[in-house]
């Protein structure tokens, strides 16, 4: 335990020291606008990815709504479950009113011209 807890400091040491000679290095030889450059990009990329995180979850709340607007409290794996019973049902009603076969409930039932509307 005490191996890993020496190169444990050992590597935060190493870590410290590369960054603040980096830091030095970068200042020394680079253009004196470069590194504001670097730091207006590094806080562009910042503020795009607090964007998209932003984005996401008002989607996801958005979406939340939207979901119990249209079924309320219900449990949708409940419903996709249920929603083959439903379909058959739907079906056999439909037979019993039109006497023939009913293609499902995406399907129009008066489409028998054959036209197209493209």
């Amino acid at each position: 335990m005490a191996r890993r807890l020496t190169w444990l400091a050992v590597g935060v040491v190493v870590t410290v020291v590369v960054l603040r000679k980096g830091r030095t290095i970068v200042e020394t030889y680079l253009p004196a606008g470069t590194t504001d450059a670097v730091d207006g990009v590094q806080r562009v990329s910042h503020a795009v990815a607090t964007l998209k995180s932003e984005f996401l979850a008002g989607m996801a709340e958005r979406e939340q709504q939207l979901r119990h607007d249209l079924v309320g409290d219900a449990d949708i794996d409940t419903l996709r479950a249920e929603r083959p019973e439903r379909v058959d049902k739907l079906r056999r009603a439909w037979a019993s009113r039109r006497g023939d076969d009913w293609a499902g409930p995406t399907e129009d039932p008066d489409d028998d011209d054959g036209y197209t509307f493209f």
